[in-house]
């Protein structure tokens, strides 16, 4: 299904999406679609060379935040871990570590392109992306970044150059972001990473629903702000 190009794009029900969850072909990614695609559980996955895709797989990998699964040796790692954690410092930086970490790996349908580090930074500019950063002093080690719509966070993407820098960023999005009353993280597509990580899968109805409720829910920026430089089990 052609989706329409122009800027006022909308999409079709995510509950047509194929057995693949793929949804729509085409459109744009300006601010306001791809606000549109994730207050509606639709999200763009695509390689260089392809149209703008946009999916709503079923089921959808999602991890609730008291969920996040912090293994005995995670623990003791994040106990004397010299590396230290930002938010908002470096979008930029972990976008492309993101991007680098994504073409290294060579997996289909994963590249994060020109066009969309473009729109990214946009919605960061636009204070509706966010990233978290893992530091070992001044060097940029690992990091995630995603989008927050009312309570709800989707997460993007992830990358580690040393061992645990990305699973602290995650223990500390999900520590943070409950405290800041968000429960639930969209994963979109389910990993043996996440799942070890504590993300799980739920049907897309279900998601939609959560969605639906999350997203209606207003929240302050300053969540975002007060983010500690170590994390603290």
């Amino acid at each position: 299904m052609k989706a329409n190009p122009s800027k006022n794009l909308g999409f079709p029900d995510p509950r047509l999406a194929g057995a693949d969850g793929l949804l729509a072909a085409g459109g744009n990614l300006e601010l306001h679609t791809l606000l549109n695609a994730y207050q509606s559980g639709i999200f763009p996955w695509f390689n260089e060379d392809q149209p703008i895709l946009w999916w709503s797989p079923d089921p959808r990998a999602v991890l609730f935040t008291q969920d996040i699964h912090i293994s005995r040796s995670l623990r003791r790692f994040i106990r004397k871990t010299e590396l230290t954690l930002s938010c908002d410092q470096d979008f930029h930086g972990v976008l492309e570590g993101c991007a680098q970490s994504r073409a290294q790996q060579k997996e289909p349908g994963t590249w994060i392109t020109g066009d969309m580090k473009a729109a990214y930074n946009r919605l960061f500019e636009n204070n509706h992306a966010h990233s978290v950063e893992v530091w070992n002093k001044n060097q940029l080690v690992g990091g995630l970044y995603g989008v927050s719509i009312g309570r709800m966070f989707f997460a993007e993407s992830m990358f580690s150059t040393i061992d645990n820098a990305s699973k602290l960023a995650l223990v500390s999005v999900c520590k943070h972001l409950q405290q800041a009353g968000f429960t639930l993280i969209d994963c979109q597509v389910s990993s043996p990473h996440l799942l070890t990580m504590g993300a799980r899968e739920i049907s897309r109805d279900e998601y939609l629903q959560r969605l639906e409720r999350a997203v209606a829910i207003p929240t302050e920026q300053t969540a975002w702000v007060t983010w500690p430089n170590r994390l603290d089990l």
